[in-house]
């Protein structure tokens, strides 16, 4: 019998870091989990992927600056939406067999795009139904520079919006969302800086954040703010239009010299985990609910793993719990 398996949504349009969040958040794993009875282990492919992602991320650092969107190139399909492998991590103790599978959906970007077929459109609304959990990676300076003049053409927090409305009828489980600003190194600087990207999450997407505190999906929401450094090394610097004046993003190192340095990628699967503790306290006749409880429930060991890891969480210095504190352990 294989693995159960946990599907996690990386929402969001070309650009706004998907790929880049997810390695950075597995090549950070490691490095956080050193003192917890817990191993991530990808399958062949994703371990495969994931090298090659993690050579190009680190290949921004090579020069003292950089111009366009840092980070990877995105998610390309083979031939077409059923065609795109997810991102798959076996969790379990260490040096044990693992004992749950957490799948990352990602895909191309261009599926938000205004020629995306109805079947590409389609693709994303059928993940997002099937996932306990959605990653949305938020690009901070398209956010945060100029007030906000380019969030709207790369974020697209009116689209992601109307996803949400599609998929999320008649919902009646707990889901888990996390909004994830990458490449916020400069808006983390200190408390004061941190607070500001918080509020400014919560003000441009306050349309979606409403709609999942309405009446009908208000008791099953957790929602959150996890600021990403994803590279940790560069800081952003700019804005300059090109010849054709479209807008160029400029990036500098923090220093000269300065490396490949993530932080706080762990967050979201920090959150994901305690999401999960408490779900397998969620009394509750249905299979998924049930393999929860018993995946956690039945090995005291790993339940005191998993509990150790998640009180890492962070709620200080721009992370903020928005909605469902109840879903959360």
């Amino acid at each position: 019998m294989g693995l159960q398996e946990l599907q996690i949504t990386v929402l969001g349009a070309t650009g706004t870091g998907k790929t880049t969040l997810l390695t950075a958040m597995y090549e950070q794993f490691e490095n956080t989990i050193k003192d917890v009875d817990l191993e991530l282990t990808p399958d062949d492919e994703t371990s495969w992927t994931l090298q090659e992602k993690l050579i190009e991320l680190k290949s921004c650092l090579r020069v003292f600056e950089s111009k366009g969107r840092v980070g990877l190139e995105g998610t390309e399909e083979l031939s077409g939406p059923g065609t795109l492998p997810p991102f798959k991590f076996g969790l379990g103790k260490k040096h044990k067999s693992p004992s749950l599978q957490l799948s990352f959906r990602d895909y191309p970007g261009d599926y938000h795009a205004k020629d995306a077929t109805k079947e590409e459109r389609a693709y994303v609304n059928t993940i997002l139904k099937q996932s306990a959990a959605v990653l949305i990676p938020i690009d901070a300076p398209a956010l945060m520079e100029e007030k906000g003049r380019y969030h709207e053409e790369l974020n697209r927090p009116q689209q992601i919006k109307d996803i949400f409305k599609a998929s999320y009828k008649g919902l009646d489980s707990p889901k888990l969302v996390i909004f994830a600003p990458v490449k916020c190194e400069k808006y983390l600087q200190d408390e004061t800086a941190a607070r500001e990207l918080s509020r400014r999450v919560s003000e441009e997407y306050k349309g979606l954040l409403e709609y999942l505190k309405s009446e009908g999906l208000r008791p099953w929401i957790a929602s959150v703010i996890t600021p990403v450094q994803t590279v940790g090394g560069l800081i952003f610097s700019r804005i300059e239009p090109d010849k054709d004046g479209i807008p160029e993003f400029y990036f500098r190192q923090i220093r000269h010299g300065a490396e490949y340095n993530p932080k706080d990628s762990e967050q979201p699967l920090r959150y994901l985990l305690s999401f999960l503790l408490k779900l397998h306290l969620y009394q509750r006749n249905s299979g998924f609910f049930s393999f929860i409880r018993d995946w956690i429930g039945s090995d005291e060991h790993l339940k005191q793993a998993v509990m150790k890891f998640s009180r890492g969480c962070k709620d200080t210095d721009g992370f903020t719990v928005l909605a469902g504190k109840k879903w959360l352990s």
